[in-house]
């Protein structure tokens, strides 16, 4: 169950949708999730409320349509995986609302299943054993 946060500058409602179809779409393809385990929240900053800072680290020139994207999910997938997660975000951000690859920054924030509640108060996810694949039963 991966929570998604993507912050952008200047982003419309349209813009939004589009980039958080590619990072969920993204998901699904490369490790698996179900199509319906959808969490995310899509923010547009306006630059004077809100504002997206960025610099030219690790030598990556970014400009203003830099999207920030915030994977936080249970611990077991490889580092083949996740590179293959941020491959795929990239490339559909193009596709989807036409971000260049060089201004999608994605960070992913691993945890266990006790640290998630969908709610009523239940950790539904405790005491789930994990497989080898990554998944969870």
């Amino acid at each position: 169950m991966p929570f998604v946060r993507i912050d952008a500058l200047r982003a419309d409602g349209r813009r939004l949708e589009a980039l958080g179809q590619a990072v969920h779409d993204a998901l699904v393809e490369t490790i698996g999730i179900p199509y319906n385990d959808l969490f995310q929240v899509l923010t547009s900053h306006d630059g004077t409320q809100g504002v997206v800072r960025y610099g030219d680290y690790p030598g990556v020139r970014r400009d203003d349509d830099l999207v920030f994207v915030s994977i936080t999910m249970r611990s077991g997938r490889t580092a083949d995986q996740k590179r293959a997660l941020y491959r795929r975000i990239a490339d559909l951000a193009l596709g989807y609302a036409g971000t260049e690859p060089r201004n999608v920054f994605v960070r992913i924030t691993e945890n266990e299943s006790i640290d998630w509640s969908f709610g009523d108060g239940v950790a539904q996810y405790a005491g789930l054993e994990q497989q080898p694949n990554g998944e969870r039963r």
